[in-house]
């Protein structure tokens, strides 16, 4: 790349515990292995670990593999992502990477892998089930089991059905049995707190962690399913479980920065959506979509130690993503690029300053792809543009 990271980091970043790199979208592999190579390039320069857009507890599994765990790489990779992720180039790598360089190396030293997303696909929510089962085999006979749990939960399907999601009046996020579970949820976070050191003791930090984790997992896709059942119209909707998926994801990245704070800071990738400062939009379907995403949250929270790195991508044949048209600035930086590059806000400025730039409207709703916007390119550090891949 023509700027370096780490020199981004000791000047436009520098206080920044949590770097956000942003894609454009997840069809391109060029992000990916770039994400790589910053991460390992990040790791001299102090940070120890990063998050993917993946289940924060399905994570947990590819976190143990880079620990040194038992286990291959190809079941790491299947049960450790979530939304099919695992075997996309660049994660493979990532992966046994990370577990090579951790290979004898005292723990505070080691690279730690999270997952910061939700259990949630854009058409569907899981039910509780099995979380709040994992609680409950924890805590043992420190509590007592409602003992109409399965009657409360009912079938599965009926929880992680297509069309809970996308019409409200089939939810059962408001029914009674829904409400009852919310309460159970909070009523065995409260119970793994007020019992901490005796399961601490008893089993270790790692496991009472995962527990509770289990249990925030219970209560949040509960509220997620809350907010399903929820009558409003179609957009205001959508818009709103888009908020709660980011807000969910904003604080499972503030709970691993507050786990990571004394080893180093953290790298974080995902969508730019997802990442970028100003509210997130979209058009889908006919419906003009907006929300806070996670990123503005967590820079309204953090401040100063959040920085963002935004993707950009001028064409790309896995996409079927022609060159930038003329008058973008996806364009403008094609022709200023040497192969990926970094441009940092002087860059951005020497490259577009002046021109009139338009948007781009030459891709299609399949490739997933969201082009720079002038808000976009305005409240990030630095873009971190892909002129062409072939």
């Amino acid at each position: 790349m023509t700027v370096r990271v780490r020199e981004f980091l000791a000047g436009p970043a520098a206080g920044s515990d949590l770097l956000a790199l942003g894609e454009p979208t997840h069809g391109e592999p060029a992000f990916a292995l770039l994400r790589n190579e910053i991460f390992a390039e990040l790791v001299e320069a102090g940070f120890r670990s990063i998050a993917v857009e993946s289940d924060r507890l399905a994570a947990l599994t590819v976190d143990a593999y880079v620990q040194g765990d038992a286990g291959t790489l190809d079941e790491a990779l299947a049960a450790g992502f979530s939304h099919g992720f695992g075997p996309l180039p660049g994660n493979p790598e990532l992966v046994s990477w990370m577990r090579a360089y951790n290979s004898g190396r005292p723990a505070a030293e080691r690279l730690t892998f999270h997952g910061f997303d939700a259990p949630l696909e854009m058409t569907s929510a899981p039910s509780p089930r099995r979380y709040l089962a994992h609680v409950l085999a924890y805590l043992g006979d420190l509590v007592d089991p409602p003992a109409d749990l399965d009657g409360l939960v009912g079938a599965d399907d009926r929880w992680t059905d297509f069309a809970a999601i996308m019409d409200h009046s089939r939810s059962v996020g408001r029914s009674p049995e829904a409400l009852r579970l919310r309460a159970v949820a909070d009523d065995l976070r409260t119970a793994l707190y007020a019992n901490a050191p005796r399961l601490v003791a008893s089993s270790s930090p790692a496991r009472w962690r995962r527990a509770a984790l289990h249990a925030d997992v219970a209560a949040r896709v509960l509220g997620y399913h809350a907010e399903a059942a929820a009558p409003a119209p179609q957009a205001v909707r959508t818009s709103r479980l888009l908020g709660v998926r980011d807000a969910w994801m904003a604080q499972n990245l503030l709970d691993i920065r507050a786990h990571e704070r004394h080893r180093g800071p953290t790298l974080v990738f995902a969508n730019n959506r997802h990442l970028q400062r100003p509210p997130s939009t979209w058009q889908l379907g006919g419906m003009d979509l907006s929300w806070s995403g996670a990123g503005s949250i967590v820079s309204a929270l953090l401040g100063l130690r959040y920085a963002v790195i935004a993707g950009s991508l001028g064409a790309s044949a896995a996409l079927g993503l022609g060159a930038a048209p003329a008058g973008t600035a996806e364009a403008a930086l094609s022709e200023a690029a040497d192969g990926p590059t970094l441009f940092d806000r002087p860059g951005l400025h020497a490259t577009l300053a002046g021109r009139a730039l338009t948007g781009r409207a030459d891709m299609t709703p399949e490739q997933g792809y969201f082009p720079l916007d002038a808000e976009l390119i305005a409240t990030s550090d630095a873009v971190l543009h892909v002129p062409a891949v072939h």
